[in-house]
């Protein structure tokens, strides 16, 4: 590889991070941004790589380290000694192997690791990511059972952990995720206790990692909801593998739709359209079309931040056909909160994200009158892109109005992601503070601040 990048054989050097990776030429188009055509002609040797801004952006998509090439070069370089390719860091080098006992450490990494451990895991760059996700979707999964010493599992208490982390998904969305961590937690490390010290044949096992991959997506999410950007693809890399040892596709996509998420979040939206798209494709024929939906409007998300109108308005209208035919005894039970008003809104956040605020404020009404009453979050989290939208459409009474209802959810909710899209809100009304409108909603944030500080 280095010998590669120093001759500025971009073509050899992505085709030995494919085969690396065990990624598909698809899966690094959209870590470059270049075509699939483009790259197939590229490896071959039938197309160079030449101009910079194009080098700069594959080079910085597949994480390349700025010391391998010096940017701009006169002239190529000598090459340099070869040199042992570097590992993917931790548990998310996809080729280790898919066991119990890797299940295990992934999860140790997540909720018990030392900061060294954490600090090598989240150096993994995007083709870490899309590799480790490419692996899940076609690797081999060692049947998980253990017939050693320890009393035996039984299914009475797997029904009572299932409940347990039923529960913690339930108060998530009524309150917030600010008291979760721990306890999400907590509840993992019983669930790893119990994997490494039980008795249990294969069919209570995969039982058993069901809960965890179960439990370690909600627990990630907990993580990225209190404000934590890094630590979360730790919790859905072990769900991940939890996924794949329980035989269960549908809660794989459950994480790799957060790590989604995190991906348009974070200021990777491709990696969140590589995620949902090979989800979907995992998932295509179990019948699910409440799943599909899901991952479809996390796909939209990517494609919006992408500025890839077009994409983003077909994954969501495939999104309100699959959501239309209502949900299947396929459908896994934790997916309950899909509806129309999640479809609604996920529309108006892309529309907000494609600079149309007209058809957000449209996309947002629809979804205030189709949500779940009981989940402020998410009803909070529109509304508050929704006045964003008025305001930015001119309509600084509607705005306003909108912006009282968050401040509304906000005395109740404890998430810090939330917050960040309260303050974003708050952000658009300080150039017409002016106003008496803005006044209004900008004193009252204040006093909730100061009144927030003091306790």
């Amino acid at each position: 590889m280095r010998n590669a990048l120093a001759a500025w054989d971009f073509g050899r050097a992505s085709r030995l991070i494919r085969l690396r990776g065990g990624l598909r030429q698809e899966d690094m188009a959209h870590l470059t941004g270049l075509s699939q055509a483009f790259l197939s002609m590229l490896e071959k040797g039938n197309r160079r790589l030449t101009n910079i801004d194009k080098i700069i952006e594959f080079l910085t998509g597949l994480g390349v380290p700025a010391d391998l090439v010096a940017l701009p070069l006169p002239n190529p370089p000598a090459p340099a000694t070869q040199e042992q390719p570097a590992q993917f860091a931790g548990d998310a080098d996809p080729s280790l192997p898919w066991t119990a006992a890797r299940m295990v450490a992934a999860l140790d990494t997540a909720v018990g690791g030392s900061a060294m451990d954490r600090r090598r895991f989240l150096t993994a760059s995007g083709v870490a990511l899309t590799a480790f996700v490419s692996a899940w979707d076609t690797a081999e999964a060692e049947p998980l059972h253990r017939a050693m010493q320890g009393s035996r599992l039984t299914d009475d208490l797997l029904d009572g952990l299932q409940r347990t982390t039923d529960s913690l998904r339930t108060m998530d969305a009524s309150d917030g995720s600010g008291t979760l961590t721990n306890l999400g937690n907590r509840h993992l490390q019983f669930l790893k206790q119990l994997a490494e010290e039980t008795s249990y044949d294969e069919a209570t096992g995969r039982r058993l990692a069901a809960i965890i991959a179960d439990t370690a997506t909600q627990t990630g999410w907990f993580v990225f909801d209190s404000g934590d950007r890094d630590r979360p693809l730790s919790y859905l890399y072990a769900a991940l593998r939890a996924a794949k040892a329980s035989q269960d596709a549908r809660l794989g996509a459950g994480a790799l739709s957060y790590i989604a998420i995190h991906g348009y979040s974070t200021g990777a939206p491709h990696h969140a359209v590589t995620a949902a798209q090979r989800a979907r494709d995992k998932i295509r024929k179990l019948g699910t079309p409440a799943l599909e939906a899901m991952l479809l409007t996390r796909q939209a998300r990517g494609h919006a931040k992408l500025g890839e109108r077009q994409a983003a308005l077909t994954a969501l209208g495939r999104a309100a056909e699959l959501c239309a035919q209502g949900r299947s005894e396929h459908d896994p039970h934790w997916l309950y909160w899909i509806n129309d008003g999640e479809i609604h809104g996920q529309t108006g956040s892309c529309y907000l994200d494609l600079g149309d605020p007209r058809s957000a404020v449209a996309s947002f009404t629809r979804a205030r009158e189709a949500l779940n009453p009981a989940d402020h979050r998410t009803r909070g989290l529109f509304l508050s892109r929704a006045a964003t939208a008025h305001i930015e459409q001119g309509d600084l009474e509607a705005g306003c109005a909108t912006a009282h209802e968050v401040l509304d959810l906000a005395e109740k909710l404890q998430s810090a992601r939330f917050d960040s899209h309260v303050t974003s809100m708050i952000q658009q009304l300080h150039p017409v503070a002016h106003s008496p409108y803005a006044q209004d909603v900008l004193e009252r944030r204040a006093a909730m601040t100061a009144t927030g500080s003091r306790t």
